[in-house]
């Protein structure tokens, strides 16, 4: 991350912000290269940020720790190769504020190797927003699963008791939806704010054989969880019903795209029978509820097709590896 620290605490900084009403505390998990003496570079100019150096444990420990030693009203996790849009922290704060939110969600823009500081559509000042509880939130739309496209007042997230899955990816995707439901007063805005850089190298493109399969199984655990996650909806919500449903969907998601990565992986197929009981178990395959308007189009119709007739899997997968190792 030492290519691309720089340019994320630069945009933390370049906020129109008072630097004694906000901190920045940049965890460094046990990296290899130059990012925490970039890092402590910046802490020795700028008293607000804080840099903390702990032995590796993964993205939710980390995240988890800067968690515990926040002191701001409210939160906002950002990845050190992301960064954000010039001077837009202002005004999503003061819709925090003036709208009394628990969450608030705003737009990221991808980017690969361009430059892209200014937003293309902020406007300083109050805006009227549609507030909702959590519940009708995910109801209503497509929530991303990602942690850095909303910011989340502090008090209400520490009263939730809700933490990252720690040792395993997926953390924010359960956090996300976790938080969400919890969430009594949240809203939408749509502005540019964040920018989410896309990198070869990044964790979930890693497809050394033991990181790739560790992910598969840790799209199974989240999987599980999520089945907790959707029995604790209220059923009496007015919402609840399509909220589930929409959770369904992302719960079969996480199934869906661990078969896409088995395709690709060396773990035998003969455990995929057992995968499949503990993932019917739950309701969470057949993937019945995976198709809809989160997920539709014809490559994704024939994989579904494919996934759900057990008798086709072993033999469809055996096929795609000799094609797909062939062509390495």
């Amino acid at each position: 991350m030492e290519r691309y620290l720089p340019q994320c605490i630069d945009s933390l900084l370049d906020q129109n912000l008072n630097p004694a009403e906000y901190e920045i505390i940049i965890v460094n998990d046990e990296s290899k290269d130059s990012t925490l003496r970039v890092a402590n570079n910046y802490a020795a100019k700028h008293q607000n940020i804080i840099v903390v150096d702990k032995k590796n444990a993964g993205v939710g420990a980390a995240r988890n720790t800067g968690y515990d030693l926040a002191k701001g009203k409210y939160l906002y996790f950002l990845d050190p190769d992301d960064y954000l849009a010039k001077n837009t922290l202002t005004t999503i704060l003061s819709l925090m504020e003036s709208n009394d939110l628990d969450i608030l969600t705003f737009h990221s823009m991808p980017v690969v190797k361009r430059h892209e500081p200014i937003s293309m559509n902020i406007e300083h000042g109050l805006k009227e927003l549609e507030v909702q509880d959590g519940i009708s939130y995910i109801a209503n739309n497509k929530h991303h699963n990602e942690i850095w496209w909303y910011l989340i007042k502090r008090e209400f997230m520490v009263s939730t008791g809700i933490r990252f899955i720690e040792g395993k990816w997926m953390e924010d995707a359960i956090l996300t939806s976790e938080l969400f439901i919890k969430a009594k007063r949240m809203a939408h805005v749509d502005y540019d704010v964040h920018r989410y850089r896309i990198l070869p190298t990044s964790a979930m493109r890693n497809k050394s054989p033991e990181h790739y399969n560790k992910v598969i199984y840790d799209n199974a655990n989240a999987a599980h969880v999520y089945g907790e996650l959707i029995e604790s909806v209220p059923k009496d919500h007015k919402d609840a019903d399509r909220c589930i449903k929409r959770l369904k969907t992302r719960q079969q998601s996480f199934v869906f795209f661990l078969m896409v990565r088995l395709m690709k992986s060396d773990i035998s197929v003969k455990k995929i029978p057992e995968m499949l009981n503990g993932f019917k178990k739950i309701d969470a395959y057949p993937l019945k509820k995976f198709l809809g308007e989160d997920y539709h189009g014809i490559g994704y119709s024939f994989l579904v097709f494919m996934f759900n007739r057990k008798s086709l899997i072993n033999p469809f997968i055996k096929v795609f590896r000799t094609f797909y190792n062939f062509g390495k």
